[in-house]
Order: structure tokens, then C-alpha cells, then sequence
């Protein structure tokens, strides 16, 4: 693979990767680390990469594996996940803060979901990745990966609920 070939094929994955990890590391400098390193690693292995399916997908494992590794060994929280950049309407400062209050809770009901089920929800939701890439990404079977989406997508809608409920009832 030329320099050429790389700058078109592995580079554009760049922004995906760093938001990838920024989300699993909850730091931008770490991510930036790593997002480097992923690029070290896929320019050592560059006359190799055209025997890969998808280098995307497999930029995506190197970044989880090194981003596990960093926290691993840091023995820092792992990932606090963001909720999907949705355009607020803010036509009035009360619906500008519901929405706010409502996105910090998801996302902190999303930070206490096991580790898988923040991956997958990440991916799938807030990435748009399909099961397939999932799959190839966290090495897991396509039936787990829709259980455990199914389960995470269940739990914070509860959560969210219940809160809200709770809220409702003591106004």
C-alpha cells in the first residue's frame, strides 16, 4: 500500500476512531494517543492491510483493544459514552434545559450499563455502525450483540422512566 493509497483508504476512519476511543477513555489526550499509536500500528502492517475485508473495521478492533488496554492498566472507570449529537431546538430556554437534563441522564444511565452493552450501544447507536461491523469490531456473535442492545436499549429507557416518574410524582 502506497502513502497514496493509505491517505485515502485508512485516513478518513480517523474522526470515527478518536471518538471511538475518546468515548471509551473519557479523555481527549488518551484518545488522541491512541487514535496515534492505531495509526503507527496500521501503517507497520500497511502491505497487509488489503488482505482485510474491511480496514475500517479493523482499525475499530485495534483502537477497542488498545483503548481496553489503556484502561486495564490505568485502572481508570471505563467508558463514559456521550449521547448521538442531536440538533436541540431551543425554542424557549425551559424545552433548551429539558432536553439538557434529559440527555445528561441518559447519559449517565448509559456510563452504569456493563461494559459490553455501552460498547454495542455506542456503536450501533451513536456510531451507526451495522451488526455486522459490530460484530467483526467486538468479536461477538450476531445474537448477542442484538440481546445485549435489546437489554441496554431496555435499561436506560426504564431508568429514564422511573426518574421521570419519580420527578413527576414529588412536583
Amino acid at each position: 500500500m502506497t502513502v497514496e493509497e493509505f491517505k485515502l483508504e485508512v485516513l478518513p476512519v480517523k474522526n470515527k476512531l478518536f471518538r471511538f476511543a475518546k468515548r471509551l477513555l473519557n479523555s481527549t489526550e488518551d484518545a488522541e494517543d491512541t487514535v496515534q499509536e492505531v495509526f503507527i500500528r496500521l501503517w507497520s502492517k500497511k502491505e497487509k492491510l488489503t488482505e482485510y475485508r474491511s480496514i475500517e473495521a479493523f482499525a475499530m478492533v485495534i483502537t477497542k483493544n488498545l483503548c481496553l488496554d489503556k484502561l486495564k492498566s490505568t485502572k481508570h472507570k471505563t467508558s463514559e459514552l456521550t449521547v448521538v449529537n442531536e440538533t436541540i431546538n431551543e425554542s424557549t430556554p425551559y424545552d433548551y434545559t429539558e432536553i439538557t437534563d434529559t440527555l445528561n441522564k441518559v447519559h449517565k444511565i448509559i456510563d452504569e450499563l456493563p461494559e459490553q452493552q455501552r460498547m454495542i450501544i455506542q456503536l450501533r447507536d451513536i456510531e451507526g455502525c451495522d451488526f455486522d461491523e459490530i460484530a467483526e469490531i467486538l468479536s461477538l456473535s450476531l445474537n448477542t450483540i442484538r440481546v445485549n442492545l435489546s437489554r441496554a436499549r431496555k435499561k436506560v429507557r426504564d431508568v429514564l422512566i422511573k426518574a421521570q416518574n419519580y420527578e413527576f410524582s414529588t412536583n
